[in-house]
This record gives structure tokens, C-alpha cells and sequence, in this order.
């Protein structure tokens, strides 16, 4: 049973529904994920909704998988939102409210959810509130994983990717067999020009300014939750465990509850 087979009525929107359940969990997480670049929050993601059975809803998958999809099977928003990225253009929030609010089946999910990539603005989290008050749902926590600047930084300017077969590796976290070759198909190793060390520097600036104001929102609602992000990814799974349990995150399993993907 793949997450794709799981979230098509995320990734599709409109009427779609997942024809596979997701399994029921014994605790019941419904979480926002924010974290700058580098700081290793789609590891967290990947552990949190494997060992929690929470279900992933990435803004970035819907992008990504909007392409492969059938005119016939893309929502009035999803549409808008192609257009948009075909002329190189940003969403703006008006369109990435749309397709949030196509999908709000998905948020009432038994298995309760992870949101990674929204909102991105004040005004974004503004909205999902209304959405999640109107839909009666009650948000747990906002994981923010935070990570110095400086290391951010090594970790993102050790990266190298090979530009045949994408497979991504670290200079000193993971490397190659063979320096600057790849493992799986011989190619020569690159380094992203974003992943240049003053590149990240400007990425972490636009994250920083942008994202403050977002964390202070939540910061205000008493939602906001910090985690550090130094370490091996089962120490920071372990800390936010703790911080989700300090934060009294998660609400028993109703007896009552169907999903309503």
C-alpha cells in the first residue's frame, strides 16, 4: 500500500477519494510543519507519519504530480495553479487557498495529517484557520525545526547531486564510494548553484523574513512548538515526540470517527 494510493484524493482534489484507507491510529496528530531548507524536515515528515500513521499532505506533492495528471482529472484550482508555473510565475495565495479548500476531506482524514508547505504567509494561516474552524477540526501543533545559519549552511553546500538519476549525496554526511561519482550510475557528482554557500545564505534571509511573522502568528495561539534540529534524525524524532507530548499534541482515537477522504 504506497502513499500515493493513500492521498489521490490529496493529490487529485475535487471529488477523488482514497480508495485505500489509511490505517487507524491510536492517536490522532493533526500538525503543521515549518523549517527553513537544510534543517531536515522531510526526514522528520517521513518518520513522523510512518511511526504515527499520520497522512503526509505536501503542497509540493500536489505541484509535482499535477503534471502527470489528465486535463480531465485536474480541479478548477490545480489548473489555475499550472498556469500560473508554466509562465514561471509564483501561486499566489488566493490559488493555494483554493486547492486547500478543494481538499478539505483531507483534513478531516482519520488518520489525522501533516501539512508541509502551507501556509507559507500570515495571511495563508489566517484563512486556514477560518477553513479548520468552519470544518470543526482542532489544530494540535506547528512543528518549527530550527537550525543555526552556519550549519544549515554546511549541510546544504556539502550536497551534490547527480544530474542523471537525481540520487543526492553530502561530501561528509553521505558520501560517494568513489569522490564526486555517483554510486548508482557512474555520473560525475554536481553542486546546485542554490546549494552554494552564499546562495543558502540568501535563501535562509528570504526564509527568515518571510517565515517570522508566520511563527509569531502561532507563536500568539499558543500552537507554535520549537524543536532543535541538531543531530541524528532519531534524536530530533525523539525530541519532537517529547515537545508533541509537553504540548499535549493528539487526541485519542474516537470511537465514532470516519474518514472522510
Amino acid at each position: 500500500m504506497s502513499a500515493q494510493q493513500i492521498r489521490v484524493a490529496w493529490i487529485q482534489g475535487g471529488a477523488a477519494k482514497c480508495e485505500i484507507l489509511p490505517p487507524l491510529p491510536s492517536r490522532v496528530f493533526r500538525l503543521v510543519l515549518l523549517g527553513a531548507p537544510g534543517v531536515g524536515k522531510g526526514t522528520q515528515a517521513e518518520l513522523l507519519c510512518e511511526r504515527l500513521g499520520t497522512c503526509h499532505l505536501s503542497t509540493g506533492d500536489i505541484f509535482r504530480a499535477a503534471k502527470g495528471l489528465a486535463e480531465g482529472e485536474r480541479s478548477p484550482a490545480l489548473e489555475a495553479a499550472l498556469s500560473y508555473m508554466k509562465r514561471g510565475n509564483l501561486v499566489p495565495d488566493q490559488t493555494v487557498l483554493d486547492l486547500v479548500h478543494e481538499r478539505t476531506s483531507c483534513l478531516r482524514c482519520r488518520s489525522g495529517f501533516l501539512l508541509d508547505g502551507f501556509p507559507r504567509t500570515v495571511a495563508q494561516a489566517e484563512a486556514f484557520a477560518k477553513i479548520m474552524a468552519q470544518e470543526q477540526i482542532p489544530l494540535d501543533a506547528v512543528l518549527n525545526y530550527d537550525l543555526p545559519i552556519e550549519k544549515v549552511v554546511a549541510r546544504l553546500s556539502g550536497r551534490r547531486t547527480c544530474p542523471k538519476c537525481k540520487a543526492v549525496f553530502h561530501v561528509t554526511g553521505r558520501p560517494p564510494r568513489v569522490e564526486g561519482i555517483c554510486d548508482h550510475c557512474g555520473t560525475k557528482l554536481q553542486q546546485r548553484e542554490d546549494d552554494r554557500p552564499e546562495a543558502v545564505r540568501v535563501r535562509m534571509e528570504v526564509y527568515e523574513k518571510s517565515t517570522k511573522p508566520l511563527a509569531d502568528f502561532y507563536r500568539q495561539r499558543g500552537l507554535l512548538v520549537t524543536i532543535e534540529a541538531e543531530g541524528t534524525p532519531e534524536e530530533i524524532y525523539q525530541r519532537t515526540l517529547t515537545a508533541l507530548g509537553s504540548a499535549g499534541g493528539g487526541r485519542q482515537r474516537h470511537p465514532s470517527r470516519t474518514n472522510a477522504d
